[in-house]
């Protein structure tokens, strides 16, 4: 079954050219710290899993748009860049249309990888799609239908908006540890809601289980819904999602995709929640996803922001344990400030630009100190017609 060339990055031998080359085992011999439930071992068997990495031959990679000597030096420089730094694919989408792919050896487009913290914000999408339904609004109390936490005099208080944005004051948890539903809304509040940014699974599992509570009456399932409103709409085909012992799907980190898959996702949101004649979410909810909060300015409703993210003081630290799994603020200082990003551990990263027309795709398996997003823009909008705007 997995004796096509193409499908190395599957089974777990994946190979860079040129000097970047490391091994699967070489990144486990590094010990690379990894997010909320993923190593390396995970991923390649998440890789693996995704049945629709294998199974056939992959499609001829169809003739790339013509592009200016310009645009194309500029995306194959942040593409060189993203290789040196272990990355597997680099995709530029302008106005629907892919222009520019790259991929490491041994990956094609049709090879999924893990998205790690990159599926947290399909999430808000949801969450959105919920509040268009009626099952609630963002600024209600959590408690309401998490009833356990009504005892609790923080926990009480933990709007829905809150947790999305993790600023709920509820400890973020291990590295390495996604609890199930049940588990997750047994943690702890840490700090008053609205005063922390605090980065971590548990926030995003409680609210996988205020929605199960939500669509139980209705007998549909968390994976089901999001599915019905979000994946199938857009026609976005899952390569795996993984699911805890209780069967729900893990939604701060579980979803594995193609670049061309998530590049879909991308596509919605530079569309303003929009899918050829169809709304799939309105333009006026999509919009909050993109607002900062007192606690952290650079981090909206399960997106990263091009802004500057709150200097740290010693009654709002970020939690330290997951610090460094979180993507350096851009700071407003490169690309446009309508930029917004999904991103996961490892370099994975979903930038839309809407000002530019532009989704663009990083897959990879980058320690913090392989891969920067300001280098990586830097490169990839360096050229005149894609330059930042004065």
């Amino acid at each position: 079954m997995f004796s096509k060339p193409w499908c190395l990055l599957a089974v777990g031998f994946i190979v860079w050219s040129s000097t970047g080359a490391l091994s699967a085992q070489a990144l486990k011999d590094q010990r690379t710290p990894l997010p909320d439930g993923v190593t390396v071992e995970g991923n390649l068997q998440a890789d693996t899993a995704a049945k629709s990495a294998c199974g056939e031959d992959p499609p001829e990679r169809a003739e790339q748009p013509a592009l200016s000597d310009a645009d194309r030096k500029a995306f194959q420089s942040a593409a060189d860049y993203s290789r040196e730094g272990k990355g597997t694919a680099v995709l530029v989408m302008r106005a629907g249309e892919i222009i520019f792919e790259d991929y490491a050896t041994g990956v094609t487009a049709t090879t999924p990888h893990l998205l790690a913290s990159g599926t947290k914000s399909f999430s808000g999408i949801m969450a959105q799609c919920a509040v268009e339904d009626g099952l609630f609004q963002l600024d209600d109390k959590v408690s309401d239908t998490i009833t356990e936490w009504k005892t609790d005099p923080r926990k009480k208080e933990i709007t829905i908006r809150q947790l999305l944005t993790l600023t709920s004051g509820l400890a973020g948890g291990s590295i390495g540890r996604v609890p199930t539903y049940a588990d997750a809304i047994q943690g702890t509040a840490v700090a008053d809601p609205g005063r922390r940014f605090i980065y971590g699974p548990i926030p995003y599992q409680s609210f996988g289980e205020l929605m199960r509570r939500k669509l139980s009456p209705k007998a549909e399932t968390v994976e089901g819904y999001l599915k019905r409103k979000i994946l199938d709409p857009i026609g976005l085909k899952v390569g795996l999602w993984r699911k805890g012992p209780d069967g729900n799907p893990q939604l701060p980190s579980g979803l594995s995709l193609t670049p061309r898959e998530w590049a879909k996702f991308g596509e919605l949101i530079r569309l303003k929640g929009k899918w050829g004649d169809k709304q799939v979410v309105s333009a006026e909810h999509l919009a909050e996803c993109f607002q900062g909060t007192t606690a952290n300015p650079g981090y909206g409703l399960t997106f990263w922001l091009n802004k500057k993210a709150a200097e740290k003081s010693p009654d709002q630290p970020a939690e330290g344990e997951n610090e460094g799994l979180q993507p350096k603020p851009l700071g407003g200082k490169v690309g446009p400030v309508d930029l917004v990003l999904a991103a996961g551990a490892l370099g994975q990263r979903c930038y839309v630009i809407p000002s530019l027309d532009l989704v663009v795709i990083r897959q990879g398996f980058s320690r913090r100190t392989d891969f920067e997003d300001r280098e990586f823009l830097t490169r990839l909008l360096s050229s005149s017609k894609y330059a930042k705007p004065e």
